[in-house]
């Protein structure tokens, strides 16, 4: 038998302020013509003033958790994937668990930005796997309109705020391509192309920054990246993308999903897209996605599901699993 990392139930939670791209076009030169063309994106939601990371986060982390017919209690710890913690510490995850009411286990952080998710859940899945852990909440949860620069019409528009949270259960398989759970991840890095995309002020640095991208250079290496990751990692289990029942990309910009699906060789039915309703929502937007696949009815038990992911660092990876 081989411990696996099953998916026992997820969820998802968007603030309740919606920004239509007309929002935009008082104050920048742009239109919502331009923006869906470009992008795909028709809305985002925006955190109301005091609603924090963490709070969208738990917000999630109880969907996921009403969705699997548990509780805190029954958890034994919680990755949070977010750039955008409350604080510099403590971790948006101790928050999140605080606020779930869990005294046991333990907590922590990742950022890889929008790879974030990705990152998350192979780490989640290390933890099951090695014996560490049996049920682990794992969460992407992001308020990117706080470091927005609201006078660049090529940034600002993209972005939204939101969290998912996937609940990963230890339970045993047969070892082999048609277990339930992660079957295989990929991740990687390459630290030369930081100025791609950053946020142009730290703590180390005692500055506050905003989001500054290279939206042409990101798009050139998201594509050829997101396609050879997700292949990766369907060779390690074993699998080709005709195995693939749905894809759940990071929703940045639908020429980037149709790109990368194309270049997979497999069709747009086969991939769920949010980017329209949620915008970019960084780390959150894998979760968000697998959440709104499931209450749309399009992901089921048993469905191969590749997700892939490439944000800042520049980081990227993918994970393939079995729902």
């Amino acid at each position: 038998m081989t411990r696996r990392a099953v998916v026992r139930g997820v969820g998802h939670y968007l603030p309740e302020k919606v920004i239509e791209n007309s929002h935009f076009e008082s104050t920048l030169e742009t239109t919502d013509e331009w923006i869906r063309a470009r992008t795909g994106i028709e809305r985002r939601h925006f955190a109301a003033e005091g609603e924090t990371t963490s709070d969208l986060a738990t917000h999630a982390a109880n969907a996921a958790l009403a969705h699997a017919g548990l509780t805190a209690e029954d958890i034994d710890a919680i990755v949070v994937a977010t750039s955008t913690a409350d604080l510099t510490f403590p971790s948006a995850a101790t928050m999140v668990q605080a606020k779930l009411g869990m005294t046991r286990g333990f907590a922590f952080d990742v950022q890889a930005v929008c790879a974030g998710f990705v990152y998350a859940l192979s780490n989640a899945n290390a933890l099951i796997v090695s014996g560490q852990a049996d049920r682990v909440l794992v969460i992407g949860a992001e308020t990117f309109s706080r470091i927005m620069d609201w006078t660049d019409r090529t940034t600002c528009v993209l972005f939204g705020d939101g969290a998912g949270a996937v609940l990963l259960e230890a339970q045993d398989g047969a070892g082999t391509s048609a277990d339930r759970g992660i079957l295989a991840t990929d991740l990687n890095s390459d630290g030369r192309f930081k100025d791609l995309l950053y946020v142009d002020g730290g703590v180390s640095t005692q500055t506050t920054g905003v989001l500054r991208m290279e939206g042409n250079q990101v798009f050139r290496h998201a594509v050829a990246k997101l396609a050879a990751t997700a292949e990766t990692a369907l060779d390690k289990a074993g699998l080709t993308a005709s195995d693939v029942d749905w894809i759940v990309p990071h929703q940045a910009n639908i020429r980037i999903i149709q790109g990368t699906a194309k270049k997979m060789g497999l069709p747009m039915e086969k991939v769920v897209v949010t980017v329209q309703d949620h915008g970019n929502t960084s780390a959150a937007s894998i979760p968000l996605a697998m959440s709104v696949g499931v209450a749309n009815g399009q992901i089921k038990p048993g469905d191969l599901i590749v997700t892939e992911a490439i944000g800042g660092g520049l980081a990227w990876g993918a994970v393939v699993l079995r729902w």
